[in-house]
């Protein structure tokens, strides 16, 4: 996909989105002329003025493009859907005069049809409502001058100035400033975020306080909002097992219904009841039990930040029994930090910190980041070494001001001659019990101090592994590459029992593959990253975060546009919603036909009441679809 296409993209959704209501209203004005005349007939009005049955304006309007439909279907693709039998049962009454009847169930199939077209819209607009979140220009800083240009004139590199109040017009970094952003329309948090220096933003985000500068990183197709239009269009233009399967019922209900139709003609000799068993057979509930659910379930999880790619995505979802977490980025934050400093010699705890960070500086590991990080966040001025030299596996060793510095693990000490006491070894191993990294500091070859660094746990992954087990998820297993100590201390934190160590991302797919060879439906939620293999094998992936990366667009079945993983435990608890209203809409759907069919045999129920009863069942169908576009499943335990 191209700059100019997705340009030309965003600009057709806004026409689009334009004309909605022009077209909305065209849909209403024929249902209500349909719906007129169809008063008419029944009350015997206009008859002898027109010449004719009011009710074959109905007909006409509701039914001819039913029938169209139908026979278009029939001829080019073969198919034997809710369409043709409706049209067999309209045809066959007008065949016997029943007008009335015949223009009632095109009107009410019509009025179904409006319903599921409003229900889809209103799921979809949650998401398609980005678009009208990018603002048409952006400030531009080149050759030291502000220039005001066409959002799609802005290159990768470009220095984007955004003031408060005004919306971002890319992806970026931030270079200078700072300011609280509100990234709802991306990311569906709810709150604002803190941006400083070296944050990302999205483009669409709201920057409330401070002006910020931005190095734009993604521009044109490759934004945030390019991604989530995409998977709008993959979403739209899916179609779930279930729903296969509602078009096989309708396929075997046309012959069904032709042969009860026929033997109850034979057997009692009645046309009207024959007539009233076609009518009365027409799936329409049932055809539309699915799709309305499952969009509504898609642009309600869009609301909440949770794009889910298409139908069999949400589908599966709900039949979930196992969740495989890659812990780096999911149940972690996937970014070390700080979280002790312990000094064994003359120096300060912000004295050792300093000199740690200066040593660190050119290494670009992300334990030495986690180190500057905090010097930085400190407002300490981190120098740059005199000389600087990485030891791979062990630490690094620089010179600053003539001071040799030693940053590094138990073994670099060691290949160093730094003597170390039996108290700061056990502290040591107290901090990897824990699943923390220990850096020990040596100054001209003498202990200095410690420094804990860590990959924290999320303070919500606790919580959200407790109410994926209160909904039914038997099995939840943590992947990772750390090793032994590390993973039990990360496992205990979050409350997993079953975890394995020390893995590459082809033993992720095999641990995901063992899974589903014992028969459990599984989701594998991972960063989107080095889990690419495993999000694709899983029954579902899950990818979080990837409103900062690609790779989970093009292999997840859902992506998470936050880091909040408890929508995970949104998703399935909406996800089992959906099938509940789905089997819902299709018991439903069955017991009204069943009723009916019954009711019609037996001379009870004629073609007008049949054509009443049965259509009314669709329309309630929709309706009880549409609750899931609010449904709010609720995310605190024990809910």
């Amino acid at each position: 996909m191209n700059e100019a296409l997705i340009n030309k993209r965003n600009s057709e959704a806004k026409r689009s989105f334009s004309s909605l209501w022009p077209e909305e209203y065209q849909a209403y004005i024929l249902t209500a002329v349909s719906g007129l005349f169809l008063v008419f007939s029944w009350f015997g009005w206009f008859k002898e003025q027109l010449g004719f049955d009011p009710a074959w304006i109905s007909i006409l309007i509701s039914g001819t493009p039913i029938v169209k439909g139908a026979i278009v279907g029939l001829f080019t693709r073969g198919d034997i859907k809710a369409g043709l039998l409706v049209s067999i049962a309209l045809i066959a009454a007008v065949a016997i005069g029943e007008y009335f009847a015949a223009g009632e169930v095109a009107f009410i199939m019509m009025i179904g049809e409006l319903l599921e077209k409003r229900t889809v819209a209103k799921a979809k607009a949650g998401i398609r409502q980005l678009l009208s979140v990018v603002p048409p220009t952006a400030r531009v800083r080149r050759d030291g001058q502000e220039i005001l240009l066409p959002v799609e004139k802005v290159q990768v590199g470009d220095l984007v100035l955004v003031k408060p109040g005004e919306r971002i017009p890319v992806d970026g970094k931030v270079i200078s400033g700072q300011s609280a952003v509100n990234q709802a329309a991306v990311t569906g948090e709810s709150m604002p975020v803190d941006k400083l220096p070296g944050d990302e933003v999205f483009i669409g985000s709201l920057n409330q306080l401070g002006a910020l500068e931005i190095q734009a990183s993604k521009v044109g197709a490759d934004t945030t909002l390019a991604r989530v239009v995409k998977l709008v269009e993959e979403a739209e233009n899916s179609k779930a097992p279930v729903i296969r399967t509602a078009d096989r019922w309708a396929t075997w209900l046309v012959p069904v219904a032709l042969f009860t139709a026929i033997m109850v003609f034979v057997i009692t000799k009645d046309i009207i009841r024959a007539v009233t068993i076609l009518i009365v057979f027409c799936p329409c509930a049932l055809v539309l039990a699915t799709p309305t659910a499952i969009m509504a379930g898609i642009g309600n999880a869009a609301r909440k930040g949770i794009l889910v790619k298409s139908g069999t995505a949400m589908e599966l979802s709900g039949k979930l029994d196992a969740v495989v977490f890659d812990k780096t980025g999911t149940l972690t934050r996937g970014k070390p930090e700080v979280t002790a400093i312990k000094s064994y010699s003359s120096f300060s705890d912000q004295d050792l910190l300093l000199l740690a960070a200066i040593a660190e500086k050119y290494s670009e590991h992300p334990l030495s980041q986690a180190i500057i990080f905090k010097a930085k966040a400190d407002n300490l001025t981190v120098m740059d070494p005199d000389i600087f030299q990485a030891r791979p596996g062990f630490g690094v060793k620089a010179t600053h001001r003539g001071m040799e510095i030693l940053v590094g693990n138990l073994k670099l000490m060691d290949q160093e001659f730094v003597s170390i006491s039996g108290e700061v070894e056990k502290y040591v191993e107290r901090a990897e019990e824990k699943g923390q990294t220990a850096m020990v500091v040596a100054v001209d070859g003498v202990l200095a101090g410690v420094i804990v660094a860590a990959d924290p746990v999320r303070e919500e992954s606790a919580a959200a592994v407790k109410i994926l087990r209160e909904n039914g998820i038997n099995k939840i297993l943590m992947l990772t590459g750390d090793n032994q100590k590390t993973a039990a201390a990360i496992a205990a934190n979050t409350g997993i029992s079953d975890y394995l160590a020390g893995q590459l991302p082809e033993q992720k797919s095999e641990a995901v593959k063992k899974l589903q060879g014992q028969g459990y439906r599984v989701a594998m939620v991972g960063d989107g990253i080095n889990d690419a293999p495993a999000l694709a094998l899983a029954d579902v992936g899950i990818a979080m975060g990837v409103a900062g990366t690609d790779v989970a667009v093009q292999t997840a079945g859902i992506a998470l546009m936050s880091e909040d993983i408890g929508k995970i435990s949104y998703l399935v608890k909406l996800s089992r919603r959906v099938l509940r209203i789905i089997n819902l809409n299709i018991l439903f759907s069955l017991l009204l036909n069943l009723i009916a069919i019954v009711l019609a045999s037996v001379g009870i129920m004629g073609p007008v009441m049949g054509a009443l009863v049965h259509n009314a069942g669709s329309v309630l169908v929709v309706i009880n679809s549409g609750r899931l576009i609010k449904y709010d499943p609720g995310l605190a335990p024990g809910r």
